[in-house]
């Protein structure tokens, strides 16, 4: 009998290259018809190089052309971390604290809360420079300055969307609303994963919430479900629900899966819904996961050296806790490894928000951890085929918040679109360079202006994917993870 994956993917091709061809007899261009199966559709669903994959969506997949890294693990520091207060040293800016900010820097300009005038708002911490390449960093890394050498930055990011739910599904789909896959869903479809007991997608949350965007951000959008990130814990079962109840062996839970998929067998064959085959694959890989990711997700097995270096704590919850799971998941063929750390959102409207305060535990909570992850990774051998990028949704204002116009107790920034900083390490970037600059307050980029999309254009291309051709028919036309845009970064490629 026919693998029922490829039986419904060549029902697909057959499908859409009927539609093309109905279409260009139409327009009286029917001469330019069938040259193979899938010819017309090439670029929509990638060609018949995946027939053969069809019997598990997320069996490895060769690259467009030569990759850099083999697997990304992406931190994302939600709330926007201020580049003001890390990376993007500003001198002339504190000569202006303190002083009512000029009309000519709010005319025209969104702000999230800002009103009426506010203050200007000088750098809240010494910065000096560090390494070789004289990165600048503020005394609130100090592991990270020890590393500046090994990374990349970004200086002039900008973005469309100056509020958080929309910026974050910008940065992590594409599109600020609801309904597209997530950047992790989009490598997992074009790449799949090396390891087929473990997701190719997995993602780890710490700092006490979701992202302001909430699951969405990791969501498959309109790609089969198989594609979605799998949410793990540090703490507990890795995933819920992954435990069996009491007095259920192994071998009878083996049967009850294997009676659902041959239900679901029995639906696709009467109704043909290629989604059926995505839970076929969910309830395997389900199956798979109950051995393989408890395994992977127990940090109890790491030496102490190891957790002294991350400042982890086998049995809790932290970001060093995920660093340590991601660079084991990294280990063990681990596509996308998406962290989340929630609480940077620095407004100023209470200590846990000020820039004076709770930024300051916001620091020490990553500082160690994602240092220890870059020089781990380098220690492995594993750096120079993982792709490590770090960075916030958008930035944050050389001004002081003025909630309602009003001056308010803590001192916060309000969300910028215009200039904020990313950083990437490993994987195929240069080491110890800065890419783009700010103007003299940190307001807006002035050289090497960089989008959102430009790097996801660049993330896809260090994994030897082209973002152009990595589309998904839906709707009526091909998306993309860059929509219509998007540029590769190539002054930062090594």
């Amino acid at each position: 009998m026919m693998n029922k994956y490829l039986e419904a993917y060549i029902r697909k091709v057959e499908f859409e290259t009927r539609r093309h061809f109905l279409k260009q007899c139409s327009t009286g261009l029917g001469a330019m018809a069938l040259g193979s199966l899938a010819g017309c559709n090439q670029k929509v669903v990638g060609g018949l190089d995946k027939l053969a994959r069809m019997g598990n969506p997320l069996l490895a997949k060769p690259s467009m052309f030569a990759p850099k890294a083999k697997r990304v693990i992406y931190l994302h520091m939600a709330g926007a971390p201020s580049q003001l207060e890390l990376f993007d040293y500003k001198p002339a800016l504190q000569e202006l604290d303190g002083q009512d900010c000029p009309q000519s820097l709010l005319e025209g300009k969104r702000f999230a809360f800002i009103e009426g005038t506010p203050k200007m708002l000088g750098p809240l911490y010494p910065f000096k420079q560090y390494g070789d390449s004289g990165a600048w960093v503020s005394d609130r890394l100090p592991h990270f300055s020890t590393i500046v050498d090994d990374v990349s930055f970004l200086k002039a990011m900008h973005t469309n969307e100056f509020n958080h739910a929309p910026a974050q599904l910008l940065m992590q789909t594409g599109f600020p609303r609801l309904g597209r896959p997530s950047m992790g869903s989009w490598v997992t479809y074009g790449l799949g994963s090396e390891n087929e007991n473990l997701p190719g997608f997995i993602v780890l949350v710490s700092g006490g919430k979701n992202p302001s965007a909430g699951k969405s951000i990791w969501g498959s959008g309109f790609l089969p479900s198989i594609y979605q990130g799998v949410e793990c814990r540090s703490q507990g079962d890795p995933v819920m629900y992954l435990s069996d109840p009491k007095n259920l062996t192994r071998g009878l839970k083996e049967k009850i899966v294997k009676g659902i998929n041959k239900l679901n067998e029995k639906h696709y064959n009467e109704v043909g819904d290629p989604e059926t085959l995505t839970r076929i694959s969910q309830y395997e890989m389900a199956f798979k996961m109950q051995m393989s990711v408890p395994e992977a997700m127990d940090i109890y097995k790491e030496p102490e050296y190891v957790h002294q270096m991350y400042g982890s704590e086998p049995g809790g919850s932290s970001f060093a806790n995920n660093c340590v799971l991601a660079r084991r998941l990294a280990e063990r063929g681990c596509r996308f490894i998406q962290l989340y750390h929630w609480g940077w959102d620095g407004h100023g409207a209470s200590a846990n928000e000020a820039l004076d305060l709770g930024f300051k535990d916001r620091c020490r909570e990553v500082d160690k951890a994602m240092t220890a992850l870059i020089i781990d990774l380098k220690q492995r051998g594993m750096l120079e085929e993982t792709l490590v990028v770090w960075g916030g949704e958008f930035g944050r204002t050389p001004m002081r918040e003025n909630r309602g116009g009003k001056e308010m107790v803590y001192k916060g920034r309000d969300h910028l679109l215009e200039a904020f900083t990313i950083w990437m390490a490993g994987g195929g970037v240069k080491q110890g360079i800065s890419y783009g600059e700010t103007d003299d307050i940190g307001y807006y980029g002035v050289e090497g202006r960089t989008h959102v999309h430009d790097l996801q254009a660049t993330i896809l291309h260090l994994l030897g994917l082209d973002h152009e051709e990595l589309t998904y028919n839906f709707q009526g036309r091909p998306y993309r993870l860059t929509d219509v845009s998007g540029h590769v970064i190539s002054d930062i490629l090594a």
